[in-house]
């Protein structure tokens, strides 16, 4: 197993990336430090901040926490200027080395540009290459050095114009956030299936993945950026662009599901309440005798305490989660595998001994670590287990984002609902629905002519093309390709 089939080794799924800007903000890389200390969630891998002093930019990229990285007391000197942006990263597209860290720095004719970027691109593999046929050299294998690649070769005469071209000749789901010597400017992609926000920090502008980012700051929420809109930042103050055709918003339902910290208010909803709302409604679909509800922590402790409150059962910490170890370190044997779920997760016995238990836990992905879980609340003493997910069942992988495994290692997509009961041991097993979940958005019936949200891991409707995937089918070859020679240490 290599270091990063290791890392991914705990079955649970892992976001993008989480970006944050600051303009005309006294020591603007301190503030963008702890808004990507909020973010950390978002990216645990790398993270970066781009500063500029009003003569140059200073940038620093890390492998690692954000907290390791950009703690020192020398910071400020580090990174000097009231100018940044920064980014955590969790690698989607490209290897999790340095060189794919952003933000990603270039010097253009008009000046340099540092840029940030949230999601992937469902065309990266097909512009990278008409890019490298016309001689451009790329020092990364990242989909965000692309959009670098269509400013530079832009020849429009201001950097928006730029910016906007570029844009119009990506596809996928992506937030941006880049930094000029003149502005900061942020994007969202025209379905908004990735999350950005404006707020303002004693009256100056800022752009964050997510609310909690603004309130460790002690910014004040403005409003969502709107899907397909671009907010340029500048002395004369914030302008909004709309370039685009105009179409429905499309935002991403996992944000609710998982990404989003519950603290956060993602597209004008609360996700504490959104996610206990779909306790809520999983417990009218799928109630059966118990004793005690039990979460899986962390994320699923909202959902598992709205299930308990609509049925009415004791909701309890009968699993008793380890905050201490930090990042999953590498495990030299399978057998030294199976004891992290030990290590990060401990049976409460008071609490299941003897009791016929509902295990709420926010999804199921491949499944392994809901073994490992059903077994040691087993151990533990529990005389029945009911498991319930508080999503809908996952079928189809995502390219929009999300590190989501093919089709052939989703465990919902391989086997039918009983065959996975018995497969984890449960006594039974049941999925919040689509429409479940629909209703615990506050949305109404799903739309099946053009959804309300981007579902297609439940449902298998991708709300836009997939061209990199249409071209490798059309070629008959797999869509991951070498893009990089080099072999990093």
């Amino acid at each position: 197993m290599t270091a990063d089939l290791a890392w991914r080794d705990d079955d649970r799924l892992r976001l993008e990336c989480g970006v944050f800007g600051v303009f005309n903000t006294p020591n603007a890389a301190q503030v963008v430090a702890l808004g990507l200390h909020a973010l950390q969630h978002r990216g645990e891998e790398a993270c970066g901040i781009a500063s500029f002093d009003g003569q140059g930019f200073y940038t620093e990229r890390h492998m690692g926490h954000v907290a390791e990285s950009f703690s020192g007391a020398d910071l400020a000197e580090r990174l000097p200027g009231a100018y940044a942006i920064g980014h955590t990263r969790y690698s989607t597209a490209g290897a999790s080395v340095l060189r794919n860290v952003q933000p990603m720095f270039a010097d253009l004719e008009a000046g340099g540009v540092a840029l940030a970027h949230n999601g992937n691109l469902t065309n990266f593999l097909t512009l990278r290459e008409r890019l490298v046929s016309e001689g451009h050299i790329f020092q990364s294998t990242s989909d965000s050095e692309v959009i670098i690649h269509l400013i530079a070769m832009s020849r429009k005469r201001r950097f928006i114009e730029r910016f906007i071209e570029a844009l119009s000749q990506i596809e996928g789901g992506y937030a941006l956030v880049g930094l000029t010597n003149k502005k900061l400017v942020g994007a969202r992609d025209p379905l908004g299936i990735r999350p950005l926000v404006l707020g303002d920090l004693n009256g100056r502008p800022v752009l964050a993945s997510e609310t909690r980012a603004l309130d460790m700051v002690g910014a004040k929420f403005v409003r969502d950026i709107e899907h397909g809109e671009i907010v340029v930042v500048s002395s004369d103050g914030v302008e909004s662009i709309k370039p685009f055709p105009a179409a429905k918003a499309r935002p991403c339902v996992f944000e609710y599901v998982y990404f989003a910290m519950p603290d956060s208010v993602v597209n004008g909803r609360s996700v504490y309440d959104v996610r206990k709302r779909m306790g809520r409604r999983l417990a009218e679909e799928s109630l059966v005798p118990a004793d005690v509800v039990v979460p899986v922590p962390d994320s699923g402790v909202p959902s598992a305490l709205g299930f308990a409150q609509a049925a009415g059962l004791p909701y309890e910490m009968g699993i008793i989660r380890n905050h201490h170890l930090g990042r999953t370190f590498i495990q030299p044997s399978q057998d030294a595998r199976e004891l992290s779920v030990r290590m990060k997760h401990s049976p409460n016995r008071a609490v299941l001994a003897g009791k016929r238990v509902i295990l709420v836990d926010d999804s199921i992905v491949r499944g392994t670590t809901t073994v490992k879980v059903v077994k040691m609340v087993r151990d533990a003493g529990a005389r029945e287990v009911h498991l319930r997910s508080a999503s809908p069942a996952i079928r189809f992988p995502d390219f929009y984002g999300i590190d989501m495994p093919d089709r052939e290692h989703l465990i919902a997509a391989n086997m039918t609902v009983p065959q996975m009961a018995k497969q984890f041991g449960v006594d039974s097993l049941a999925f919040l629905t689509v429409d479940g979940l629909y209703w615990a958005m506050g949305a109404g019936p799903r739309d099946p002519a053009c959804p309300q949200f981007t579902d297609h891991y439940f449902t298998g409707e991708y709300p836009t093309r997939l061209l990199d995937r249409e071209i490798a089918e059309g070629r008959n070859e797999q869509v991951e390709r070498q893009l990089s020679f080099l072999v990093d240490a």
